[in-house]
């Protein structure tokens, strides 16, 4: 049965290729981004452009931009990965990531409740470098702080939004050859959004909450 898919950062990388792959299967998607790429215009979705997810008055103009759409699943795609290490320990880039990587979605699912159909499913796109568990190299102190406090407020979204019957997936795509990465990776955007969206297929209200490695493994806190 087809569903509406609402996409943040659909513009490029895995959210395109999620883009892709949704409409390609029959769905109806909504590419949210700052601008569209020309490969997202070629898909012949649905794009809503000129929303920074960092900025309060952009999120707030996402409902009126859906007129009456209604969402089936949203999927908080849009982030970036920028470097901190104790010998340059750049506060700036730290809460420029905490803007965009933490904050961003969490404003974006808020502002998006009431489009949220009873029964919905909201994917948040994390890493397991958000693992304090895993951590076994250091550095990266701002995205992996701000992936932590993400799956924290997964974690919290997964635990309200379950009286609506409301699921949430806290997702790590695995190291996926993007601009983000360097176009280095041991999968490519294709195979990343593949299996994610298996991922979202499988999402229900008994495994909400859960810190998924986009292989279908269980990851650590």
């Amino acid at each position: 049965m087809a569903q509406t898919v609402l996409i943040t950062g659909a513009n490029r990388g895995i959210g395109l290729e999620l883009a892709r792959q949704w409409h390609e299967r029959g769905d109806r998607v909504i590419a949210v981004c700052r601008q569209p790429s020309d490969a997202l215009k070629e898909l012949g979705v649905r794009i809503i452009e000129g929303i920074d997810v960092t900025k309060a008055e952009d999120v707030q103009r996402l409902p009126g931009a859906l007129g009456d759409e209604r969402i089936d699943l949203l999927y908080n795609n849009a982030g970036i990965l920028l470097d901190e290490n104790l010998s340059n320990m750049n506060f700036e880039t730290m809460e420029q990531q905490f803007e965009v990587n933490t904050l961003g979605p969490l404003r974006v699912t808020h502002a998006l409740l009431d489009r949220l159909n009873e029964g919905a499913k909201v994917g948040l796109m994390t890493s397991r470098m958000g693992s304090i568990d895993d951590n076994d190299s250091g550095g990266r102190y701002g995205y992996r702080m701000s992936k932590a406090a993400l799956n924290a407020a997964g974690k919290s979204l997964a635990v309200d939004l379950r009286p609506r019957g409301i699921a949430v997936a806290i997702l790590h795509p695995g190291f996926v050859k993007t601009e983000m990465t360097g176009n280095q990776g041991h999968i490519t955007p294709d195979e990343a959004a593949e299996r994610l969206i298996r991922r979202m297929d499988e999402l229900n209200p008994e495994n909400t909450g859960t810190f998924w490695h986009s292989d279908g493994s269980v990851l650590p806190w």
